[in-house]
């Protein structure tokens, strides 16, 4: 039996420079096996928050390598799932994708100290989507409409 193809998850906030940058991080890290992850801003910022990889870097997810993008960047790839962290709505386009929004605190401005309270709120909730996405669907049989199989 194959495994289900990966999900494509996008995380946006607004400038792809803290909440989707520490999203995409643990994604990575910890739901490769269900998920291929990426992340974006509405308004890039020019570098990912020096806090940021300064938070990441005690949960061992280095994210010197990552850039702030911006949705145009994405070109014309398709995703399962959209993780909207921004509180704004989305663009237009978004609209035929699953959005989901979690409202995270932005903590581009906070102390180093409220940065990590932010950075475990979306580990949590980063972890939370990976556990469902490891959840397989339920089976249908030909024949048995939406019932169950149980064994």
């Amino acid at each position: 039996m194959t495994p289900p193809a990966k999900k494509r998850v996008l995380f946006v906030c607004i400038g792809n420079a803290c909440r989707s940058q520490m999203a995409e991080g643990f994604a990575r890290t910890y739901g490769s096996d269900v998920m291929i992850a990426a992340s974006a801003g509405l308004m890039p910022a020019y570098a990912v928050a020096p806090q940021t990889i300064r938070a990441m870097d005690a949960k061992n997810i280095d994210l010197r390598d990552h850039f702030p993008k911006s949705l145009r960047h994405l070109g014309r790839a398709e995703f399962d799932l959209v993780v909207n962290m921004s509180g704004f709505f989305l663009p237009p386009e978004f609209k035929e994708w699953r959005v989901v929004d979690w409202e995270v605190a932005d903590p581009v401005q906070m102390e180093y100290e409220e940065h990590c309270a932010i950075r475990d709120t979306i580990e949590s909730l980063v972890m939370k989507l990976v556990l469902e996405l490891r959840v397989p669907p339920p089976k249908q049989f030909r024949g048995q409409g939406s019932r169950r199989f149980t064994p």
